[in-house]
């Protein structure tokens, strides 16, 4: 028998709302509440309010911090100031990654991490027992339960934040984050997302996230939708950003997933000489983005095929999607997957198998969206 799915403290509030609730990492979350299409476009074009609260944090405290979250992470931490935020990997040895995750430096000896809801308590026993076996004098602190965390984001999020903050506190710049009081309410605001607009992720008490929600629905007014899972999953694959699970999971490295920006060598982290040498060597497969002819959606596992001719599926398999939607912004099918480095230029025709059929495509740039355009 299944195990009932955990529950947001904000679960009521998603059913108040009318959401459309299902199971995702263990727990119950909105999909939708109006449509996926009407959400995106309000996150792309005014204001958007995310319950993320299934996503995890992990802290770091005592004197061994930092070395204890450089080996651990990929990205460079001792040179992170105070108040700053860094994207990275976990890898294990062999340069598999457990987890993409960012860092949040948070004090001297100080710094945690938000880890993605499917992985929170794998990730927490990776993060204790390289301290365990390192010896270092600080401890791993699951504070997930006890934290809320919400993502405002859009154009209009720094004017409603702005509305919410006391007259003297300054919005915090992009990858940077502060403790402040919004709305009354003691959080650390951060400059952050995972949609590609400006906006904030918002870690509260839990016992505080409903009445935080409230507050900035109230200061928000009709410029606010609230936004589901279908939503963010729209938003991130126009950005090409990865996700645990489909772009990445302990059999992928970064390097083949185009994340080699996120890895400090040098610096000593578990997995660097496995993906030193993968970079010497180069990938077998690159992550590449596909922008797919009609309005057919190539899910994960779809297979990608050489070539491009239409009708029935012929050629040979030279790759599989990650992820696929619609893209509502850049109005087009898009996707991502793997295929060898011989057919990851951007430009190159291929084709993917949808429901017994090619449909045509084409490795495309990436981001597919660009809000500055």
């Amino acid at each position: 028998m299944s195990a009932t799915p955990l529950r947001t403290p904000l679960y009521e509030r998603h059913r108040e709302s009318g959401a459309r609730l299902v199971p995702f990492a263990g727990f119950s979350m909105p999909l939708l509440y109006s449509s996926i299409i009407e959400e995106h476009r309000a996150v792309r074009t005014a204001l958007g309010l995310f319950d993320v609260s299934h996503m995890g944090e992990a802290w770091i405290r005592g004197p061994e911090t930092l070395t204890l979250a450089q080996k651990l992470f990929t990205n460079s931490v001792r040179d992170l100031p105070e108040g700053r935020v860094r994207y990275g990997l976990f890898c294990q040895d062999d340069g598999g990654v457990i987890d993409d995750v960012t860092l949040f430096r948070t004090g001297p000896d100080e710094v945690f991490f938000c880890l993605n809801a499917s992985n929170i308590q794998a990730d927490v026993d990776w993060m204790r027992s390289v301290q365990e076996r390192e010896g270092l004098a600080c401890e791993v602190l699951d504070k997930s339960t006890d934290t809320g965390l919400l993502a405002l984001q859009g154009p209009l999020a720094p004017e409603v934040v702005g509305r919410l903050l006391s007259s003297d506190t300054p919005l915090p710049r992009p990858w940077r984050f502060d403790a402040v009081r919004l709305a009354n309410t003691p959080v650390l605001l951060s400059r952050t997302g995972y949609t590609g607009e400006d906006g904030f992720e918002i870690f509260v008490g839990a016992d505080q996230a409903v009445p935080l929600w409230d507050a900035i629905r109230r200061e928000a007014g009709t410029q606010l939708a609230l936004c589901g899972l279908g939503a963010r999953d729209t938003l991130r694959t126009e950005m090409a950003y990865p996700l645990y699970g489909h772009e990445l999971d302990r059999s992928r490295s970064p390097i083949e997933a185009g994340l080699e920006r996120f890895c400090a060598f040098g610096s000593g982290f578990i997995g660097e000489e496995a993906l030193a040498r993968l970079r010497e060597t180069g990938p077998r497969e690159q992550r590449v983005g596909l922008a797919l002819e009609g309005r057919a959606v190539g899910r994960p596992g779809f297979p990608i095929l050489e070539g491009e001719r239409v009708g029935t599926v012929e050629g040979e398999r030279v790759g599989t999607v990650t992820s696929g939607t619609y893209g509502p912004s850049v109005e087009r099918s898009i996707a991502m997957g793997y295929v060898p480095g011989e057919y990851a230029g951007v430009g190159r025709r291929l084709a993917v198998e949808i429901r017994g059929r090619r449909v045509p495509c084409e490795v495309a740039k990436t981001p597919f969206y660009d809000r500055k355009r």
